[in-house]
């Protein structure tokens, strides 16, 4: 079983939860596990987008450099 718990951790860890995350997940039940992770995953998701649209305005300026417009 501790194997168990130490495969969920790195896992949790892999997923780029925080301490206190991890903390409140393995204390919680299975209902608020569920509503953690999605928040979490909800959040990830979030940096997602906002990175994509940061990677959208690099393209444009390298789409603009080739065209010789800056």
């Amino acid at each position: 079983m501790d194997s168990d718990n130490n495969k969920l951790i790195q896992n949790l860890k892999d997923a780029d939860c925080t301490p206190e995350l991890i903390e409140k997940f393995l204390h919680a039940g299975k209902d608020i596990k569920t509503k953690l992770l999605k928040e979490h995953r909800k959040h990830l998701l979030n940096e997602l987008h906002i990175n994509q649209k940061r990677i959208d305005c690099l393209d444009y300026l390298i789409f603009t450099l080739r065209q010789g417009k800056c």
